[in-house]
């Protein structure tokens, strides 16, 4: 099975029972988890070196994606003229950075550490 899938089975797991548009939204974000950290994996290693750490960290980075961009959730109050959207975010955020601080405790081994020197 494809790492990519087992990304998407994981996190549709996590998030419970969705929708089909909210399921190819999820495997989107799955997709885009899975590369975003395969990015920032140190020099030489690939997701497979370490699949259960790296299936794990992108589920939930992706489900951090998934749950911040479902801006339906929580609007207190939506005007219309001038579209003011009053949301109340707090709850939703606050799970949005644990899912991404999950993903990348669970990933730190592996992470390269980001900083670099350039030549000049």
């Amino acid at each position: 099975m494809m790492m990519e899938e087992q990304v998407f089975l994981r996190a549709s797991s996590l998030a419970g029972e969705l929708g089909q548009g909210q399921q190819e939204l999820l495997r989107a974000f799955c997709g885009a988890a899975g590369a975003s950290l395969a990015g920032r994996l140190k020099q030489g290693l690939t997701p497979q070196d370490c699949e259960a750490e790296f299936v794990l960290a992108a589920s939930l980075y992706a489900l951090a994606g998934f749950y911040g961009a479902d801006a339906s959730q929580n609007i207190q109050q939506l005007k219309a003229g001038d579209l003011t959207i009053y949301r109340d975010g707090v709850k939703q955020d606050a799970r949005v950075r644990n899912l991404q601080n999950q993903a990348w405790e669970i990933l730190r081994p592996f992470l390269s550490d980001g900083f670099s020197f350039a030549g000049v």
